[in-house]
């Protein structure tokens, strides 16, 4: 069995599935025997006090899952009525096989009129992986019912609706408490709209010959917090702050000084040992007293610029830098410097304009500036996210944090990570300037751009998830701060 922090895509679930199977030489009823009381014992544990049960079953395997679960709830005087989908009673051998076992241990199959009864658990056995295109007719009225119910929802493997490739829901789908996935853990269940399906993640990896391993490859990988403390040990005791990086942030243009502020103290709570802020004039003053640690200069002619550009590590340009004559000036400049740089806000859109490949770059859009960034609509980015963030990557050569519900960091040739954290009180203006500051921190401080950027946007997610602790509405991002500089010591208790 592999690392359960890998995410595989459908070919690969299918794969593992065919060769268990084959390996196995029953034609599947072991793998879905094995999968069906899975789902009956994550059932029991979640739920023990239901009695009353409803299952959903389509005419495919994920029917067949639906089946098993059914008979062990029925042998176990459990109250079961099993819904299938009409005019498609079990299509498969296997699903056929898990029918009629449930017969023969007194179950009965009814088709659904209207509404589902009232039940204490509602079992989602429709799909699994089985669809990618918006459900219809028959399907669709089903989900509807489904959701109409006030019980809980159970889902076996995916819910009912969602891609689990992609991650998008291209019509209705089943809102679950609970997805018990099979085998591995599905790619698609971790970003995009997919998140508000999927509720709770649990995992039944079943019981797979390693043959049947051989030669599948995970499609990206789940980032949580027990990443940090292989990138973020503990700092030697003979330590000064030029080995923690010097940060050169640039942005601010008239009125949008909180940007670059937000940029730059999150630079220096994620560690970053010294940092700089290159701005309009009329910003000195307010940015000196709000963060007196950081090195505030006015770039109203550019000329102080090639010496702050020289001094620094690493150089994040964007939060507040607007799209004018100032703007597009420094830009040039702090794209020619040859540094490592972190690239966001306004300056992922003056690139858009001139697209070119950025080796030593960290780029960190939302969905609307990676559609510019592509030049496609942004319900093509949020439609495949992973597709999208590899693009990015490819297009420009250089490491993505494609931002948004499931964060997903990608970089040339390199497997996708997926960071798992966060919250929705993140979507707040100004979330994205901490993250700036943070990766290119990390970056001063001698993490690999890839490791930086994946690193800052688990930081920043896990900081975010710690701050809405007291509610995710009205979380603002200097709520971030406090938790930033706890979570970036993982040597410490958390």
């Amino acid at each position: 069995m592999p690392d359960l922090s890998l995410l595989f895509d459908t070919a690969a679930a299918r794969t593992l599935d065919a060769r268990a199977s084959a390996l196995a030489g029953d034609d599947g009823w072991g793998l879905m025997s094995q999968a069906g009381l899975a789902a009956w014992q994550c059932l029991l544990q979640q739920w023990p006090d239901a009695r009353q049960l409803c299952v959903v079953a389509g005419g495919g395997n994920n029917g067949g899952d639906g089946y098993v679960l059914a008979t062990h709830a029925l042998q176990s005087g459990r109250q079961v009525r099993l819904f299938a989908l009409a005019g498609k009673p079990a299509a498969t051998a296997l699903a056929r096989q898990a029918a009629a076992a449930f017969i023969d241990a007194g179950g009965q199959v009814e088709t659904v009129d209207g509404a589902l009864p009232a039940c204490d658990l509602l079992v989602d056995a429709l799909f699994g992986l089985g669809l990618d295109r918006a459900p219809e007719g028959d399907a669709r009225a089903l989900i509807e019912a489904i959701n109409a119910q006030d019980a809980p929802v159970f889902a076996l493997d995916v819910p009912s609706g969602v891609d689990a490739d992609r991650g998008q829901v291209p019509g209705v789908a089943v809102r679950a408490q609970v997805t018990l996935q099979f085998i591995a853990n599905h790619r698609g269940l971790f970003t995009g709209g997919a998140l508000d399906h999927v509720g709770q993640r649990r995992l039944a990896p079943l019981e797979l010959d390693d043959a049947a391993w051989e030669g599948v490859s995970a499609s990206a990988q789940r980032w949580a917090a027990d990443r940090l403390p292989r990138l973020l040990p503990p700092r030697r005791a003979n330590t000064h702050k030029g080995e923690s990086g010097h940060v050169l942030c640039v942005g601010g243009n008239h009125g949008s000084g909180g940007a670059i502020a937000l940029a730059a103290e999150a630079g220096l709570r994620a560690g970053a040992g010294l940092l700089s802020i290159g701005t309009r004039g009329d910003h000195v003053g307010p940015l000196l007293a709000r963060l007196p640690e950081a090195m505030v200069h006015a770039l109203e002619d550019g000329d102080v610029l090639p010496n702050l550009l020289d001094k620094a590590r690493v150089v994040a340009i964007g939060p507040g830098l607007g799209q004018d004559d100032w703007a597009r000036a420094l830009f040039a400049r702090v794209l020619a410097c040859g540094k490592p740089l972190v690239i966001d806000a306004d300056a992922l859109n003056l690139l858009a304009r001139d697209p070119r490949a950025l080796p030593d770059a960290i780029l960190t859009p939302h969905p609307g500036e990676a559609a510019r960034l592509l030049e496609c609509t942004t319900a093509e980015i949020q439609a495949d996210r992973y597709r999208c963030a590899q693009a990015l990557a490819e297009r420009y050569h250089a490491v993505v944090v494609l931002k948004g519900a499931g964060s997903i960091v990608a970089a040339p040739g390199q497997t996708p990570r997926l960071i798992a954290a966060g919250n929705p009180g993140m979507a707040v203006g100004g979330m994205g300037d901490l993250l700036t500051g943070i990766i290119a921190s990390l970056r001063a401080q001698g993490l690999d751009a890839f490791d930086a950027a994946a690193c800052g946007a688990l930081l920043h997610a896990l900081a975010g998830d710690a701050a809405a602790l007291d509610g995710a509405r009205g979380l603002l991002p200097t709520d971030l701060l406090a938790p930033l500089r706890r979570l970036a010591n993982p040597e410490l208790p958390q």
